[in-house]
Parts: C-alpha cells; structure tokens; sequence
C-alpha cells in the first residue's frame, strides 16, 4: 500500500479533558468493564465524554471526529521489517511511524501508559509517556476508552519484554465508541449475535478475520485462473423476466416502470450461453444468485458461485478443469492442496475419484452388480427408507434417488458422479450410448455436492421438449420446475457450438478451505430472521 503524505492538521495535542467527567465512574487500568456493570450504563458513560468533546471541539473550531489523519504504516508491515531487531540497534534508528486503529488494550501506569491498536492487518504496541506527549495529552488519554479509534505518531523500538511498539510523540482521538467492546476474555459467545453483529465478530475474533481473508485470497485466485487459462469474465442480469438455469424456487418482485413480474436470479446460466452463441468461446461469471428455499448449515438463500462455458469442450475436460481449479484456489487460500475439515483430512492433491451412479450403488450402498440394475429392488429400498419414489420413475432415476438417499453423504473424499439420468438434467446433453443418461457430472466432497457440470445440450428441438416436460412438471405442482424460455429457444436456433458448462459453490468452498460448519460462518452477512 502506497504511503501517504500526512495533511497539515494544526496542533498535534488532542483537545484538553477535565481529568473527570461529571458522572464518570472510575475507570480500571486495562478500561475492563467490571462484569456487573450495566451496558446502557456504559453507553450512557461513553456517551456524557462525547458530550464534553462537542463542547471542546466547537471551542476550538475543531472537528470532533477529525478526517485529516492519513496512517502511514500497518501493523502487518511492521512485525516483519522490524520486530527481530534488537532495541540496541532499532532504538538508535529513530525509525519514525505513524499508525491508527481501534483501541484493543490498555494500561495506565502514573505517567506512561500502554496501549494496543489493531487496524486492518493486526496489532501495535504504543508506549505513551508525558515526557514525550505532554502531561495534558496523557490526562486526556486516560479517560480514552476500549474500541476508541486513535492515531499515533512516534519511533519504533522493543520493550523489556522484546514486544516491538511505538514510542508515542503524539496520539490523538479519531473516533469515539460508544458501544463497549465484549469482554476481552471471551468475546462474543453468541454464534446468532456474531452473525447479526459481523463489525464486532471482526473486532474480536482473529479466526473470523482470517477466515474472510481466505475468502478474499480464493476469490482473487478463481478470477486469476480463470484469466489466464483465456476465459473472459462477463456479467449477466440479476433480475430475470423468466426465471432458469435450475430447478429451484425463485424470489418474485414486481418492476412498476415495465409493469411486470420480475424474479431474482436462481442461476446465470441461460445467460451465459447466449454469450456462446454470440461467439464468445470461453466466458465465466462469480455471481451472487438467489432461491427461495430453506436456510440450514448448508443453505443461504442469497449465495455465490461461479459458472464457466467453454465451446468445444466435454463433461470429461470439465471435470479436468474443476479438479484444477479446487487444486489451486486451495493452495493460494491456505497453503496446500491437502486441508482438514471436522477433523479428517481432504486430499485435494490427488485425482477425484470418479462413478457412476450406477456404479456409486455397488460401492457405496452394498448393492450387488444385478440388484444396482434391478428397479424393483431399489424401489423397494427407497421404500423402506421412507423414501416412497413416484410411480413413474425408471431405473436412472431410482438409481438416482437411492444416491441421493443413501450415498451422497458417505463421499468424503473428491468424488466426481456421473451419468445422470435425463429426467432430473432438462439442460444436459444426452449420451450418444445411452439416451437414458445424460453427460453430467456432480462433484461431492465431505458429503456434499460443491460442482454442477456437463455438456450443455445445444439441440434447440431437444431443449425445447425439455422445457415443455418441465412445464407439465410444475402445472402438476412442482415449484422447482422450469419455465419454458422462448429466447432461450430461439437463441439455440441459431446454432450453439458443442460446450461444456459448471457451476461452482464458492460458500460451501470457503467452507471446507476454511474448516466452517455452517455456511453462516463465511457470509459475512447471512440471512436471519428480522430481530424484535
């Protein structure tokens, strides 16, 4: 990050205090709340010395939440350019600093006091002194408060203890908190309040900022990747006049200009493929898509993934591409390609495994290779599992819904599934071998599914009898069913290259790179119900 040159702000002291507040309480060296105290007590507290800085600051002609301080360095920077040197050497340099951030720690000891900041990238030690700022400045910044943001201007050098700090020759209020910070001991033990109250789950918990750091990292090197292997990024609507691309239930919402119904995006990939038939050859989109389905540790209804076409490819280079992919982002967010999720190990450095759905029976559910193709046995099996399939389901989709049923939790390990019958992919393309099956492939790891990919069916005549089956499917009841898409159809009238197509779970990724259980946990902002 380039340094800024600091702006001309008048004197460098803060405004004068009185030493105490009218009803101010005494405070404790470390600021700790004393465990019985009141929060609204507090608050009100907080809220009586901001009252006192009004009436300084409009004295003085300042600004009481001054904006002119431009922090130079960050503590990130700092530990590593600096903090190994002896203070025999560092001290003698006068390496002059200047930091901001919230007020973490303190410790008021007579004429000098500790302090510890945290801004962006981690902590700094200050040393404050009246010697050095001035027995005014040091008064003031006795009655400073936990979670207060501060400003420091000094010289670098190492405590006693060998802790690398900054030896104040100025140190100013930015901003004044009125909130108390949870105590320092325990931090925010409520898992709903660190979701509703992300700022302060930040503040506290080094873990949640990692966390959300790693997010950033996997981001930038799905965008990287992606670039360099000659896909282009793209942005499709949001709003959708027909909703598609998945079987889900969509958000509704009324447009007044166009006087119509509109719905939230479930997925971009209709979109995405017009772009392939326009000449666009390889294109992807991170996008934020939307369903009105239930929320659960897996489940947002608002959710990010990444979606990528590419013409003139199958669901076998996909397939090849995605395990790339995982490979990658991994290494770049954590380190390796091998991580720990709920205490067992993942491997993504070696090649996903890859079955059938068929076969994924005889493997996973102890089937032998006659009952794997026998429908009767399985619709007995989903019967007794209290999974009573409906009567018109073939073997694909028996085979389908016993692996749903019974397999899919056990694939802990990258396991790519493949073959899926035609009646649950309307936008698949199907086998030439089997016109059963389609060529599609999830991709499951610790139980869960992470990746929609196949070889996207460019048969405007097929996909227009698909759309008109999922028609039926939802004038019978099924919410989850397509909508016929007439442009959608006319566009594959003009011919769409042979192309592959996946889809991505960026939040259920984050969750496994991250060791999260709940999808919650790398949201920053997840839905809840309204408080109250």
């Amino acid at each position: 990050m380039a340094a800024f040159r600091a702006v001309p702000r008048g004197p460098a002291s803060p405004l004068p205090y009185p030493l105490r507040l009218p009803g101010a309480r005494p405070m404790s060296h470390d600021q700790t709340p004393a465990p019985a105290a009141d929060e609204n007590q507090l608050i009100a507290e907080r809220r009586e010395k901001l009252a006192v800085l009004r009436q300084q600051a409009a004295a003085a002609g300042q600004a009481v939440f001054p904006n002119d301080f431009k922090p130079q360095h960050r503590a990130a920077d700092l530990h590593p350019a600096y903090g190994e040197i002896p203070n025999e050497e560092l001290e003698p340099k006068a390496i002059r600093v200047s930091v901001a951030g919230r007020m973490m720690l303190k410790r008021v000891m007579g004429k000098a006091c500790f302090a510890t900041v945290q801004d962006g990238t981690g902590r700094i030690q200050l040393y404050i002194t009246q010697d050095a700022v001035g027995a005014e400045v040091l008064a003031a910044f006795k009655h400073w408060d936990l979670g207060d943001i501060v400003a420091c201007e000094g010289i670098l050098f190492r405590t006693k203890t060998g802790e690398l700090s900054v030896k104040a020759s100025s140190v100013r209020l930015l901003t004044k908190s009125l909130r108390p910070l949870p105590d320092k001991f325990h931090g925010m033990t409520d898992q709903e309040q660190k979701y509703r109250q992300r700022y302060v789950d930040l503040m506290m918990d080094d873990e949640a900022r990692t966390r959300f750091i790693a997010r950033s990292k996997a981001l930038s090197s799905v965008r990287q990747f992606m670039v360099e292997h000659g896909f282009m990024e793209v942005e499709t609507p949001m709003l959708h006049p027909i909703p598609g691309g998945a079987n889900a239930k969509p958000f509704v919402t009324h447009h007044n200009a166009l006087d119509q119904e509109m719905f939230l995006r479930i997925a971009p990939e209709l979109y995405l493929k017009r772009l392939i038939v326009g000449g666009f050859e390889r294109v992807f989109e991170i996008n934020r898509s939307f369903r009105n389905e239930g929320i659960s540790v897996r489940h947002n209804p608002e959710f990010t993934m990444m979606e990528f076409y590419a013409a003139y490819w199958n669901h076998h280079d996909l397939m090849d591409y995605t395990e790339a992919i995982l490979r990658h982002v991994a290494r770049q967010a954590t380190g390796s390609a091998r991580v720990s999720y709920a205490g067992k190990e993942v491997l993504l450095d070696e090649p996903f495994a890859r079955l059938s759905v068929r076969n994924s029976l005889v493997v996973h559910a102890g089937l032998s290779e006659a009952e794997a193709d026998d429908a009767a046995v399985i619709r007995a099996k989903l019967t007794a599992l209290g999974e009573e399939p409906p009567k018109h389901w073939g073997l694909s989709a028996l085979q389908f819904g016993l692996f749903e049923a019974v397999v899919e939790e056990k694939l802990w390990q990258p396991t790519f599934i493949i073959d899926y019958p035609v009646e649950v992919s309307p936008l698949a393309r199907a086998s030439d071998k089997d016109p059963t099956i389609t060529e599609r492939f999830e991709l499951f790891i610790t139980g869960r599914e992470f990746g929609n990919g196949f070889s996207e069916l460019n048969d405007a005549e097929d996909q227009a009898a698909r759309f008109q089956s999922q028609v039926a499917n939802k004038e019978a009841g099924d919410e989850e069913a397509m909508y016929y898409d007439a442009d959608f159809i006319r566009a594959l009238e003009y011919g769409m290259p042979p192309t592959g197509g996946c889809g991505i779970g960026i939040d259920r990724l984050m969750m496994l790179l991250t060791d999260s259980p709940s999808i919650r946990d790398v949201i920053l902002f997840p839905a809840l119900r309204r408080e109250g």
